[in-house]
């Protein structure tokens, strides 16, 4: 039988509650005990401090007496007063590093969840939603754990304190205190349930506006080319302008319920202090338990008040871990977990692979390819033909829908991707450049390359030259993309890489030699060659300087293979392959 759809919400508020608890529990309990612990230590010093006061001033109004006679009852409230503030500052302390070991953990769990999803599951993503949950989405759990959770034990622990020892001393006054005490809480949740709303659209609003203030960043350089920027300018304007109309709306809630809780936590103060006021005049109470109550009332709402703060931070947490959750959901690329012996000779074989990244749209479909060391395989057809799908199935980024790929017998699927990447040199059609030097990016797959290697690594990839020319050499600093080189210098350093991992007996190029001049291309052509002995080799090209190299050609299409062979056999056949050739003036 299905649930009230009514219900659902708050069944999702609760599993989403339950997950941030057991995150807690797994990361951080024994801080979040420790900080509960200490706060409810240092508000339970709040009686015998209040106690102290009373009998320290009684005497002193009521029956005259010097101040100095105060003393011995003021003199023990100091290291009190000394003792609350540590215990204190000691709770928020441990509160805050167990809401940063929280964070570190499920940050941590995102980034290795985004990384076991692929391309398959990531195609189509926004970069800034993702880094906005990764990012500030973790990050507003820190109030959830440091404050609503820490405070916890002041709640649990002061105002029971405090109606345990009034009670005794002045029933009206505790009957004052135990009926008005749900007022606060009761009209906190009331107030939190509008709220509760509010947050979640005020972060599906901060993910769009995320979204396109990252996109507009990263495409700055196109909204320029095409004269697009100040179009782009006002549609993030109005996304800002719809995330400030929110988070008014959920300040505005925010406000009113403060203000709420601060007058009926005002009012019971009030109507304390007036009926210890009224029974004062008529002597039916002593001043000594009157002023030890009327110290004593602020303490007990105080915790009541700081909770109503808190509840923000709660919600505000809630409303990020749905998001949290929603991108965990997301089902990941299970990961095998073999490491066989596979050696320096690697065979690969597809063996009736397909893959469609939408039911109603194949990119790979019934592929059957054998690839042996030694052998380099050009592998050309059109745009959109399955190329780039089949070097992510390759490299094992994505995984076959149906069929298997083998490599040296053993099914791709259960070898774990780290091992296997180790036997793989590869050349992404668009190289990223990370922030560092020159020499840090060529040895990115080798950090303890020595020099040496590496000159000669960017010696084959004819790169060497442009290097020696610039400012510090290897040294250069470079920024994030590669900003200060040219795109075939970008090129020239990721077929470096490839050329300093050594071991690896696989080399895949996705177009390696695109935005080289002809020169630079044939020399980079070359060097591949020298590369390849040895190797299992594809080139993704249809570059004809880098088709000359391959021993064998194989034309795809529609993600099947249409004309397969010998280079000079495929392209004497005046087929598809040598109409592409010719349709891209690329003919002999």
């Amino acid at each position: 039988m299905t649930g009230n759809p009514a219900d659902a919400p708050g069944r999702r508020r609760a599993g989403v509650e339950r997950w941030l608890r057991g995150e807690i529990a797994q990361a951080a309990r024994s801080g979040v005990r420790r900080a509960i612990v200490l706060g409810a230590l240092a508000a339970a010093l709040a009686v015998p401090q209040a106690w102290l006061l009373a009998h320290a001033i009684a005497p002193v109004v009521l029956e005259k007496a010097p101040v100095s006679s105060a003393l011995l009852w003021l003199l023990p409230v100091l290291p009190l007063l000394v003792l609350r503030f540590f215990l204190a500052t000691a709770s928020g302390r441990a509160a805050l590093a167990a809401a940063g070991r929280v964070k570190a953990r499920i940050r941590s769990a995102l980034l290795r969840h985004l990384a076991s999803l692929g391309p398959a599951a990531t195609a189509g993503r926004g970069s800034g939603e993702a880094a906005t949950v990764v990012l500030e989405g973790v990050d507003a759990l820190d109030a959830y754990v440091s404050r609503f959770l820490a405070h916890l034990g002041v709640l649990v622990v002061l105002p029971p304190l405090v109606l345990v020892v009034v009670l005794p001393r002045d029933w009206i006054s505790g009957l004052v205190l135990l009926v008005t005490a749900p007022v606060i809480p009761l009209f906190m949740i009331l107030l939190g349930l509008g709220a509760e709303k509010l947050n979640r659209r005020q972060w599906l609003r901060l993910l769009r506006l995320s979204g396109r203030l990252l996109d507009g960043l990263q495409r700055l350089t196109t909204l320029r080319l095409l004269n697009a920027g100040d179009r782009e300018a006002e549609r993030l304007a109005e996304a800002a302008e719809d995330y400030r109309k929110s988070t008014m709306a959920v300040l505005r809630v925010a406000f009113l319920s403060a203000l709420a809780l601060e007058f009926f936590a005002t009012v019971g103060i009030a109507l304390v202090a007036v009926l210890i006021g009224f029974r004062l005049l008529d002597g039916t109470l002593g001043f000594e338990a009157g002023f030890f109550v009327l110290l004593l009332a602020p303490e007990f709402y105080a915790p009541l008040r700081q909770l109503g703060l808190d509840y923000h931070a709660r919600m505000e947490a809630l409303a990020a871990a749905e998001r949290i959750l929603d991108l965990q959901a997301e089902p990941s690329m299970p990961a095998g977990e073999e490491r066989p012996v596979l050696g320096p000779a690697l065979t690969i074989e597809c063996e009736g692979v397909s893959f469609a990244w939408e039911p109603d749209r194949p990119a790979i479909r019934d592929f059957s390819l054998r690839l042996v060391p030694g052998e380099i395989v050009a592998l050309v057809g059109p745009s959109g033909a399955g190329k780039s799908t089949l070097l992510s199935l390759l490299l094992g980024l994505l995984r076959p829908q149906s069929g298997r790929i083998l490599v040296s017998g053993h099914d791709l699927a259960t070898v774990d991707p780290a091992h296997w990447l180790g036997h793989v040199a590869v050349v992404p059609q668009r190289p990223h450049m990370f922030e560092g030097s020159v020499l840090d990016n060529i040895r990115l797959g080798d950090p303890d390359a020595g020099l040496d290697r590496v000159r000669e690594a960017a010696r084959l990839a004819a790169a060497d030259g442009f290097i020696a020319a610039l400012p510090r050499g290897y040294d250069t600093p470079l920024g994030e993309h590669g900003e200060t080189l040219s795109g075939g210098q970008v090129q020239r350093l990721a077929l470096a890489r490839a050329f300093l991992k050594e071991q690896a007996g696989v080399l895949l190029l996705d177009e390696g030699t695109a935005g080289l001049d002809r020169g630079t291309e044939a020399a980079v052509a070359d060097a591949i060659r020298r590369l390849a002995a040895g190797r299992t080799t594809l080139i993704v090209t249809h570059r004809l300087a880098t088709v000359r190299i391959a021993d064998r050609v194989v034309f795809l299409e529609e993600g099947r293979i249409v004309e397969q062979g010998p280079r000079a056999a495929v392209q004497a056949d005046d087929g598809r392959f040598a109409g592409l050739l010719r349709d891209a003036g690329l003919a002999p």
